[in-house]
């Protein structure tokens, strides 16, 4: 894995996903979740699918409300099983957006939302690091 360009394409998804989400709902599995992007600078509505309803209860809500959404859960089991089950509740009534989910599930090596901010900054330091050790040896010797 290029992990700089890994990186790039995660802050690149970033910096859309900030600006959709400004008028475009995300749903996410839970509350972990929503502290997570936040702390990764997202602003607009972030809706958790943990709410004690059912699916169907909790669909048929997101669809009297929205047009469209963001769905950012997990790309383990649990999490591909929410989406794919929202996601076929809502269709033919709500517009789904998957990219995201895909681009941070191929651009990183972890499985949840909530641990995206920490495994950037893991990746930023590793890449600094990286730089620093490439800078130190092709220092001319003398």
């Amino acid at each position: 894995m290029d992990y700089k360009k890994s990186l790039e394409d995660l802050e690149k998804a970033l910096s859309e996903l900030k600006d959709e989400n400004e008028i475009i709902p995300i749903l996410v599995e839970g509350d972990k979740d929503i502290e997570a992007l936040r702390k990764l600078g997202l602003n607009g509505e972030i809706i958790s699918v943990n709410t004690g309803t059912s699916l169907t209860d909790f669909c048929d809500n997101i669809a009297s409300k929205y047009k469209g959404i963001i769905i950012l859960t997990d790309w383990d089991r649990r999490g591909g099983y929410l989406c794919h089950t929202i996601r076929k509740n809502l269709e033919g009534r709500v517009s789904c957006n998957l990219y995201y989910r895909e681009i941070f599930a191929k651009n990183s090596m972890i499985r949840t939302i909530e641990g995206l901010p920490s495994w950037i900054e893991t990746m930023k330091r590793k890449i600094n690091d990286g730089l620093k050790r490439n800078f130190k040896e092709n220092l001319p010797r003398g």
